[in-house]
C-alpha cells in the first residue's frame, strides 16, 4: 500500500462498494482499519463485510477529495450513508439569486436557484473543501440575514477567507468574477486562474499596492495547495475512456478511467488472462477493447497507451456500435497524455498488488497443505455449508477457493428436497431436535463434545445423529454430497477437467464430517481429504476446532495466518448460504397457488386477486362466481375451477 494520497474503496463479496474514503496517506489510513479494538461498532461491521479493497493514487489530497466526491455520487456506498446522522449526503451549494452568492453546505432536497457540487463523504470533507475555496476565491459563507445586518467586516475577512462584500470591500462585478472562477474550478475545468492572479499580483506590486499584492499572493498559495496538477477532473479530456495496460511477470492489467464532461466517473482494473506469458501488449489491448465495449456504449474518444496495429478497424467497429464517430488515439502530450500516465501508474500499482497477493496466497495454500498433510499445494478447495430456518427453505451451497482467490463462477447452490419434499416446504425435525451446525445435538453451542481441551470427540450413543428426513444438517449434507460427487463421477470419472477438489471443508463438526465421509465411501471416493470446521466455545472466532477422520481435533494459534485464511473460506460459504436461503425464502413468500394453474399468467392472476381479494378467495369461488370476474371467460373459469376442484363439475 503506497504512502501517497488517494482514494480507497471497500467492497463486499459481491463487489458492491461498502465505503469510499480519501486519505493523505493510503497506507496509514488503511492500516487504521486493522486496529479493530479501536474502531466503533459500525466500522467493525464494515471491516467484517469487506472482502476486497481497491485504491486509486492521486497527486494530492485535494485531488483525492474531488475523486472521492465523484465516486460517492456514482457508487452510493452503503456505509458512506449509514455514517451520516440523517442518512443523507452533504453537498456544496452556491446560491445564484442573491447579488453576492453565498457558498455553504447543504443537505436534503436540491432546490432551484442554486448550483450544487458533490455529494461529499462527510461533513468534515465538505468543510475542508469549503475552507479551501474560501482561501482561494474569498466567497462569503454567512447567511443572508447576517449579510444584510453587518456594518463592519467579520473575522473571516481578517484572516483572508472572505472578500467582505457585506460592507462593500469588493464590487459586485469583482465578486461575480470570483464566483465565475469558483464555478469553473468546481466544474472540473482547468482555468488559467493562477496566471491571472500572478499578473494581478505583479500589477499591484508595480503600483505599490503591497497589501493587495500580499492578499493575491495568499490566494495563489491556496490555489497551488488545492488545485495542483489536477489529473482527476481535466477539461482537456472531455468525454473519453482512458485505457492503459501494464505487463509484469507474464500477467497484464488494464486500468480504465471513465471521463464524462471532463469529470472522472471512476475507474476499474481488469486482469485479462492469456495463454502466452510473452504476448505483445498491443494484441492484449486490442482484444480487450473489443470485449470491453460488447455491453458498454463507447465514448467519442478512447485513449490508449500503446500503438494498436488495428486501431482503424477497432475505431470503425466502435463507430458502428455507437452510431457516431469514435476515435482511438494514443496521445503524446498535453492533458490527455497526463491522464494516460495517471492510468498507467494505477495499472502498474494494481498489477503489483495482485502479484503480491498471489505470492501471499501461495504461502497460505502451502500452509494449508502442511497443516492437513496434503500431498501437494491445493489448487481447488471446496467449502460446504447449509442454511434453513427449522427445516424451511433448506439450501446447501458450495464455494470454491484456489491460488487466484475465490472462484465465483464455480459456486453451486443446492435446493434440499429430501424424500417426498418440494423446495420451500418445511421439514419435520428428527425427534423434535433442531441440530446446530457446529456439531451433534448434544454438543453445547457447536463445540466438540467431551473434548474441551483438544481430545477426540465422542459422538453421543454410538455416533452422529442419523435423520433421513431433510430437516437436519446431516441429512442435508448427505444430499449435497450425493448430488455433487455423484454428478462428478458421471461427468468426469477420470478427473481430467480440474473440477475435482484437492481439499473439502465442511462448516460443522464431527457429525457433518461423518455424514460426508459415508456418502463418499458409498460412491467409492476415498482419496479426497475432508476437514470439518466447528466453531469453538461460545462460537468465538479464532477458537475453531478442525476435525479429520481418525485423528483428534486440533486448534490453531489465534493469530495464525492459515487460521485467518480458513476462516475466510468458511465465512464466504456461510455468507453464500445465507444469501441463497434468503433469496429462496423471499421467492417462496411471493409464490401464489395461482401460479400452478395452466394458462394463468400475471394479467389474469392480477384480475382474480383484485376481484376475490386473495388466492383463498379464488380457491373457494364457485364456477359462476369465477365467470363473473372481469376478463375471465367461461373456458378460463372452468379451468380454474377444475384445478381447485378436480372431478367436480360445479
Amino acid at each position: 500500500m503506497p504512502l501517497s494520497p488517494g482514494v480507497y474503496r471497500m467492497l463486499d463479496a459481491e463487489g458492491q462498494a461498502l465505503y469510499v474514503g480519501k486519505a493523505r496517506s493510503l497506507r496509514r489510513r488503511v492500516y487504521a482499519y486493522t486496529q479493530i479494538a479501536r474502531l466503533p461498532e459500525r466500522l467493525r461491521r464494515m471491516v467484517h463485510e469487506t472482502r476486497q479493497l481497491e485504491i486509486v493514487t492521486t497527486a494530492s489530497e485535494a485531488e483525492a477529495l474531488l475523486l472521492e466526491a465523484n465516486l460517492i455520487k456514482r457508487l452510493r456506498p452503503r456505509y458512506n450513508i449509514v455514517l451520516r446522522d440523517d442518512k443523507s449526503y452533504p453537498w456544496l451549494v452556491l446560491g445564484e439569486e442573491h447579488p453576492y452568492p453565498q457558498i455553504g453546505k447543504h443537505r436534503g432536497e436540491r432546490k432551484k436557484g442554486a448550483s450544487y457540487w458533490g455529494p461529499f463523504a462527510s461533513a468534515w470533507a465538505v468543510n475542508q473543501t469549503l475552507t479551501a475555496l474560501q482561501r482561494v476565491f474569498l466567497l462569503r459563507s454567512c447567511r443572508d440575514s447576517v449579510f444584510s445586518s453587518r456594518d463592519r467586516p467579520c473575522l473571516l475577512y481578517q484572516i483572508r477567507r472572505c472578500s467582505a462584500p457585506c460592507v462593500g470591500r469588493i464590487s459586485q462585478e469583482g465578486y461575480a468574477e470570483l464566483v465565475r472562477e469558483a464555478k469553473e474550478f468546481l466544474s472540473g475545468g482547468t482555468p488559467s486562474i493562477q496566471k491571472r492572479l500572478a499578473r494581478e499580483m505583479e500589477e499591484a506590486a508595480e503600483a505599490l499596492e503591497f497589501e493587495r499584492a500580499a492578499a493575491i499572493r495568499d490566494r495563489i498559495r491556496g490555489l497551488t495547495h488545492v488545485q495542483g496538477r489536477d489529473r482527476i477532473n481535466m477539461e482537456g479530456v472531455g468525454n473519453a475512456d482512458v485505457v492503459a495496460l501494464h505487463q509484469l511477470a507474464g500477467q497484464s492489467c488494464v486500468q480504465v478511467f471513465f471521463f464524462r464532461g471532463g469529470r472522472n466517473n471512476g475507474n476499474r482494473a481488469f486482469f485479462p488472462s492469456h495463454a502466452k506469458a510473452d504476448m505483445p501488449p498491443e494484441e492484449v489491448l486490442s482484444a480487450f477493447l473489443a470485449q470491453l465495449y460488447d455491453d458498454l456504449p463507447p465514448p467519442p474518444l478512447v485513449l490508449v497507451n500503446h500503438e494498436l496495429p488495428e486501431a482503424a478497424l477497432i475505431a470503425e467497429a466502435l463507430t458502428l456500435k455507437a452510431g457516431r464517430k469514435v476515435e482511438v488515439h494514443r496521445p503524446q502530450r498535453g492533458d490527455k497524455r497526463a491522464a494516460l500516465e495517471h492510468a498507467e501508474t494505477n495499472a502498474r500499482e494494481a498489477l503489483e498488488r495482485k502479484l503480491a497477493e498471489g505470492t501471499a496466497q501461495t504461502r497460505l495454500l502451502e500452509g494449508v497443505a502442511q497443516l492437513f498433510d496434503l500431498p501437494g499445494t491445493p489448487e481447488r478447495i471446496e467449502v460446504y455449508d447449509n442454511s434453513h430456518i427449522q427445516g424451511a427453505n433448506p439450501y446447501g451451497v458450495m464455494v470454491v477457493g484456489g491460488p487466484a482467490g475465490f472462484m465465483k463462477q464455480a459456486y453451486r447452490k443446492f435446493s434440499i428436497r429430501g424424500e417426498g419434499r418440494k423446495p420451500g416446504d418445511p421439514a419435520p425435525q428428527a425427534d423434535g431436535i433442531s441440530t446446530p451446525r457446529g456439531g451433534p445435538a448434544s454438543a453445547p453451542r457447536g463445540g466438540p463434545t467431551s473434548a474441551p481441551r483438544g481430545g477426540p470427540i465422542s459422538a453421543p450413543r454410538g455416533g452422529p445423529i442419523s435423520a433421513p428426513r431433510g430437516g437436519d444438517d446431516f441429512a442435508m449434507m448427505r444430499e449435497v454430497f450425493e448430488r455433487r460427487f455423484g454428478r462428478a463421477l458421471k461427468e468426469d470419472p477420470e478427473r481430467e477437467s480440474g473440477t475435482w477438489p484437492d481439499l473439502v471443508l465442511i462448516d460443522g463438526g464431527a457429525g457433518q464430517l461423518s455424514a460426508a465421509r459415508e456418502v463418499l465411501a458409498e460412491l467409492g471416493v476415498d482419496d479426497i481429504p475432508l476437514v470439518a470446521v466447528a466453531k469453538g466455545p461460545d462460537r468465538d472466532a479464532g477458537r475453531e476446532w478442525f476435525h479429520r477422520t481418525g485423528l483428534p481435533p486440533i486448534q490453531l494459534p489465534p493469530r495464525d495466518p492459515v487460521l485467518y485464511y480458513l476462516q475466510r473460506l468458511r465465512d464466504e460459504a456461510h455468507r453464500f448460504a445465507i444469501t441463497t436461503h434468503r433469496a429462496g425464502r423471499s421467492k417462496a413468500l411471493t409464490k401464489s397457488e395461482l401460479d400452478d394453474i395452466p394458462g394463468v399468467g400475471s394479467a389474469i392472476k392480477r384480475r382474480l386477486l383484485n376481484h376475490f381479494g386473495s388466492a383463498r378467495g379464488v380457491r373457494n369461488a364457485g364456477l359462476e362466481d369465477l365467470g363473473n370476474c372481469p376478463g375471465i371467460g367461461p373456458g378460463m373459469a372452468r379451468r380454474i375451477h377444475e384445478h381447485f376442484h378436480p372431478g367436480n363439475a360445479g
